[in-house]
């Protein structure tokens, strides 16, 4: 319908300038002596305007000439980037498919146009790690050191292929040129842990811990079992002596020395340095704050001497826990074996008897058994003793 109303509209213009040309009778007369030349007024309107166009294509036609060299260029430019754009996406698009070969033949295309060549390396040097190729990785890396806009992807890339390969000294490295770099998102938090962990960097494993946990970036499960390592790995380092050992534990934060594995752990170290009374100090304090069947085996490891105050304050912290805990069989098998240790020979008895009735597990029914076997071995009673000691050879060997 457009084009028909432009036939239209054409069509009646030149009617229209016929028309007015048909009764035209002016003359043009171009004189220059001695000639003379006589021109209608059509017919001059028409060579002015044909002149006119005539040189419009001319110039025209020398402008499209001069440009001629840089459409081409910008034509062979725009080609360029169009197949090396398609060359990175089908590098990319292989790489996630997992053909690592195709990803970096893709990425070496993609390489030929310098705006692409950075990312296309990472790729490359992404795609030659998954197929074991750490030569060409490096070349791959080393290409992108040029850019200082890829410094930080560069670094990201090699700190994730080099944690990979438990490279961890190089990852350290790269994890100190991303701290100067000023690069501390989550991603390279996680990756900082991970080369920590793996040169067993444990106080610094703990400062990554506690930063991402402020993050949610961590899951809880994940987060408890780094600490319980991390804690793990620096309390049983044996070149602490009992001050250095009590330094560390005063700069364990206040909620890790409540958690039963911890606290345990710190037990250990402790009574190992001769420290019982700082081992059962920091096990009541967890044991309030968090009743667990751990803490309360590691509380009745840590039984002081016979006679000693230490002996009867722990009797004591059990009884009142006994008061609000009456079925807890571990609790009354712990009781009786302090009472046991203090020669309450009665107290004993009942406890470790009421320990035997409620427990569940075999582990429980073991000890209470050859408690029992011992308390009548004190008192004299080899038959009773004996009996016991048979049923915690049963115990034994069902588990």
């Amino acid at each position: 319908m457009k084009i028909l109303l432009w036939l239209l509209t054409l069509f009646a213009s030149a009617i229209g300038l016929a028309m007015l040309a048909r009764f035209n009778p002016g003359n043009v007369v171009l004189f220059y002596p001695p000639y003379r030349i006589d021109l209608s007024l059509n017919f001059f309107i028409f060579a002015v305007l044909a002149l006119f166009l005539a040189i419009y294509v001319v110039i025209r036609a020398v402008r499209l000439t001069q440009k001629l060299p840089g459409r081409v260029i910008a034509y062979r430019r725009t080609k360029r980037e169009n197949e090396s754009n398609k060359a990175l996406r089908d590098a990319l698009r292989a790489y996630f498919e997992g053909r690592f070969g195709q990803a970096e033949k893709s990425a070496t295309r993609a390489s030929d146009l310098p705006e692409n060549a950075g990312i296309a390396a990472l790729v490359g040097a992404r795609a030659a790690h998954r197929m074991r190729q750490g030569d060409r990785r490096d070349i791959w890396l080393a290409s992108t050191e040029v850019d200082p806009n890829l410094k930080a992807a560069r670094l990201m890339t090699a700190l994730e292929l080099q944690v990979d390969e438990h490279h961890f000294k190089q990852a350290l490295e790269t994890v100190e040129e991303l701290n100067a770099n000023g690069t501390r998102h989550i991603q390279a938090l996680q990756w900082a842990l991970k080369a920590n962990q793996q040169a067993k960097n444990w106080p610094e494993v703990l400062r990554l811990v506690q930063t991402l946990d402020k993050r949610n970036a961590l899951h809880p499960a994940l987060s408890n079992r780094l600490r319980e390592m991390s804690y793990d790995a620096l309390l049983s380092d044996r070149s602490h002596d009992a001050e250095s050992i009590r330094l560390l534990w005063n700069g364990v934060p206040g909620a890790d020395k409540l958690k039963p594995y911890i606290a345990v752990r710190a037990a250990h170290a402790f009574a190992s340095r001769g420290l019982h009374d700082d081992a059962r100090s920091l096990l009541e304090r967890a044991l309030v704050a968090d009743w667990s069947v751990r803490l309360l085996r590691a509380y009745r490891e840590s039984t002081a001497e016979a006679g000693s105050p230490a002996l009867l304050s722990q009797i004591e912290h059990c009884e009142s826990w006994l008061a609000k805990n009456p079925t807890d069989a571990e609790l009354a098998l712990t009781l009786g074996m302090f009472c046991l240790r203090q020669k309450l020979w009665g107290k004993a008895q009942r406890h470790l008897e009421q320990a035997l009735s409620d427990a569940i597990e075999p582990r429980t029914v073991r000890e209470s058994h050859l408690a029992l076997a011992q308390l009548h071995e004190a008192l004299d009673q080899p038959e009773q003793a004996a009996a016991h000691f048979k049923q915690c050879a049963l115990a034994t060997s069902i588990r």
